[in-house]
């Protein structure tokens, strides 16, 4: 009887401490529906890799759980185990931040795929055709047969019930509410803007202190220089349906831009101060017209060069503490101001 008691007891612990049978994700925060899906859809183009779980590559539950996990949301590795867990929810129900699961042949019961619902019928996933992409889960012939299920977590919710604001109405074409008439660059970016070099956001926001990444870094100077996209692949982490695709081809084939090593580009990954430099320099085939600036960071850096003919060019500045900051990011203001000054507006 004793010992009929203890494996009872064990078989309770177990059940009460298994993760996989809780019924919702463990969270430490929550996200809105609209905020999940805005992240998720940032990674459009982001190849796809078996077993890959960070922006360089990812498989399909490797990208939902990396992009749960950016607002403090733990789940389930695996596909099959991430359906384990939340509420079940019809398909006529289905609301932004959902996930959506599939299986391998119609009539398989095992999940092998999982994806977050973004609205209006579609939804986003890491696939091995195509990468993170967009698909009809009601017309896509292959995955739409494939769908049996889908699962809400409750820390995907909204959380406030302020009342939303009305919308904004449209800037006329290079005004940007956050980017008021005294900021320093907001010649820059309404020059760029009405040439469409650069762009903003939805309702009109810029977002200057946001940095750049490579990929739009070369998408900008590409366009500066009234370069046409080129199809193909130059690069391995870079595939033919991501966004830049083009002007990431053409930027490479000017030699404006390299890659990182090994046939990457690393698209999403912050550009520096030195990496726009070294793209303007190239761009514009530019000699050091004034041998007497310096600066106090960048001797035996690998852009010092680069960094000389930029800033005796009058196209980039330093600091007040004479560096340069070659390995710091640069923002969209500071980008927008290089361009501008390059191309002689």
């Amino acid at each position: 009887m004793k010992k009929r008691l203890i494996v009872m007891m064990i078989a309770v612990m177990v059940f009460t401490a298994s993760p996989f049978m809780s019924n919702e994700a463990e969270a430490s925060g929550t996200v809105t529906p609209s905020a999940l899906v805005e992240y998720a859809l940032k990674f459009k183009g982001v190849p796809y890799k078996w077993g890959g779980t960070t922006p360089s590559g990812f498989d399909c539950s490797g990208y939902l759980q990396y992009v749960f996990n950016n607002f403090g949301i733990s789940i389930p590795r695996v596909s099959a185990d991430q359906q384990k867990v939340g509420t079940s929810i019809s398909k006529s129900n289905l609301k932004p931040g959902d996930l959506v699961f599939f299986v391998a042949q119609p009539g398989n019961t095992r999940i092998s795929h999982s994806g977050i619902y973004v609205g209006n019928g579609n939804f986003v996933s890491a696939t091995s055709s195509k990468g993170i992409a967009v698909e009809s889960l009601n017309t896509n012939p292959y995955w739409a047969p494939r769908y049996v299920a889908a699962k809400r977590y409750s820390s995907v919710r909204e959380t406030t019930t302020t009342p939303v604001a009305a919308p904004k109405p449209a800037l006329p074409v290079g005004q940007y509410y956050d980017v008021s008439t005294g900021h320093w660059a907001v010649n820059e970016i309404k020059s760029l803007s009405s040439k469409g070099i650069i762009n903003g956001y939805d309702v009109s926001i810029f977002k200057p202190e946001n940095p750049v990444n490579r990929a739009e870094a070369a998408t900008m100077i590409a366009k500066a220089l009234g370069l046409k996209p080129v199809n193909g692949t130059s690069f391995k982490d870079v595939s033919s349906a991501y966004w830049a695709n083009g002007y990431i081809n053409v930027a490479k084939n000017a030699g404006i831009i390299d890659g990182r090593g090994n046939g990457y580009f690393e698209p999403t990954a912050l550009v520096t101060r030195a990496e726009i430099s070294a793209m303007l320099t190239r761009a514009f085939a530019m000699k050091a017209t004034n041998t007497t600036v310096k600066f106090n960071d960048i001797s035996g850096h690998w852009a010092e060069s680069s960094v000389i003919k930029v800033a005796s060019s009058n196209l980039a500045t330093g600091y007040d503490d004479g560096s340069f900051k070659p390995d710091a990011s640069a923002k969209r203001a500071e980008l927008a101001a290089f361009i501008y000054r390059a191309i002689g507006n």
